[in-house]
């Protein structure tokens, strides 16, 4: 075996060694099941060249299996999202000769948290440049050509919108998130050009920002409706449309609102009850006399909704929450510590595009880019989902 071919395989082995613990933790949290791979379980630091490739198969299948709102939820919730972690994972996705929409989803979402975790703490948005964030990006993208294509200019259109957005409703139904989740749809291959790649982290870093600036803004306003109702006298409201009782004590729904606004320090939080949380706002407006009568002919919600169930009315447990990793919290304020400036063991990986126009398919059910999936939350349980 020459050098060169004896540096490839213990560069891969060594990517493989390093995303083993990561992928068999998901695997076990999402019980994905698939045969492991012996010699990395065993953690062998020389193997044969049958090993190495018996571990690059084991991390294919992965892929293929992983999904991406697992992965969203893993990579929030772990303590293994380091930013080695993040950069070996993006470094392998990226260098995949043929990438399909899963994978694109999956480096979308794998370069906002990479550059969470790289930025400094309160960092402002106007800070927030495609040069700042090519910059952060170097250690996975490599030096990155700031010259942006004219496909890529109404980008800065969809964050204009969602500056204009004053609530968490208007946000959800105002076609904000499907514009920039069409915008990355719509680019094909054409995604994973560096200058591209720089511009959707900045648009879905601000995104997220805007999102949950304006939920914790939905929750003060609730907080301060409730307060509103007991100065009058008021004990009860009714809730019905946010799934909760006609009668529904304002002292419950207080600790509701507190638990959730512990939850939702973290980003993409699997069965985060957002319509819950919309329509409660509503429900307060509607008993102070400010409401607004549904309109049956809204957008449909740029996010899912998987169950409308929601389980027993006795006042709730103090909530029992992880605390939020920095590199979740990045978006709504504060981020981690920051990355190292290079990835060790990883090379910069500059994709190249094969083609100037977009010839990227995308199927019709793709997920959405804020999930709802409320079916498995209990306002009532003293656990996050």
């Amino acid at each position: 075996m020459n050098p060169t071919d004896l540096n490839e395989l213990t560069a891969q082995w060594n990517v493989a060694r390093l995303l083993h613990p990561a992928y068999s933790a998901l695997a076990r949290e999402f019980v994905i099941e698939l045969e492991p791979c012996a010699d990395l379980e065993s953690g062998t630091e020389t193997p044969p060249r049958e090993s190495v490739e018996q571990a690059a198969r084991w991390l294919r299948e992965m892929d293929e299996r992983i999904q991406i709102h697992q992965l969203r939820q893993f990579l929030q919730t772990s303590p293994l999202a380091s930013a080695e972690v993040l950069g070996t994972m993006l470094t392998h996705l990226l260098q995949k000769p043929e990438k399909s929409p899963s994978d694109r989803d999956k480096i979308d979402f794998l370069l906002v948290q990479f550059f969470s975790q790289a930025a400094p703490s309160r960092l402002e948005d106007a800070q927030v440049t495609d040069e700042y964030v090519a910059r952060l990006l170097a250690p996975v993208l490599g030096p990155v050509d700031s010259t942006k294509p004219a496909w890529l200019k109404p980008v800065e259109g969809v964050l204009e919108n969602s500056r204009k957005v004053r609530s968490l409703d208007e946000l959800l139904h105002s076609g904000v998130l499907e514009q920039g989740r069409r915008l990355k749809i719509q680019s094909g291959e054409n995604y994973f050009l560096p200058v591209a790649m720089v511009t959707f982290t900045r648009l879905s870093f601000l995104m997220r920002r805007r999102f949950f600036h304006l939920m914790h803004d939905d929750l003060n306003v609730i907080f301060d409706g409730l307060r509103e109702l007991e100065t009058k006298g008021i004990q009860t409201i009714d809730c019905r449309r946010a799934q909760f009782s006609a009668e529904e004590p304002i002292l419950r729904l207080r600790m509701i609102c507190q638990s959730w606004k512990v939850m939702f320090q973290a980003e993409y939080s699997s069965g985060q009850p957002l319509r819950m949380l919309v329509d409660l706002r509503a429900a307060v407006d509607d008993a102070l006399g400010r409401g607004t009568t549904p309109n049956s002919a809204s957008p449909k919600p740029a996010f899912k909704v998987t169950s409308a169930a929601v389980a027993s009315k006795k006042a709730p447990a103090a909530p029992a929450v992880k605390p939020p990793l920095a590199a979740g919290a990045a978006a709504a304020g504060p981020s981690g510590p920051s990355a190292k400036s290079s990835v060790p063991g990883v090379k910069p990986s500059v994709p190249k595009a094969t083609s100037t126009t977009p010839k990227f398919n995308v199927p019709s059910d793709d997920p959405a880019e804020f999930e709802v999936s409320s079916g498995d939350w209990n306002p009532d349980s003293s656990g996050n989902q």
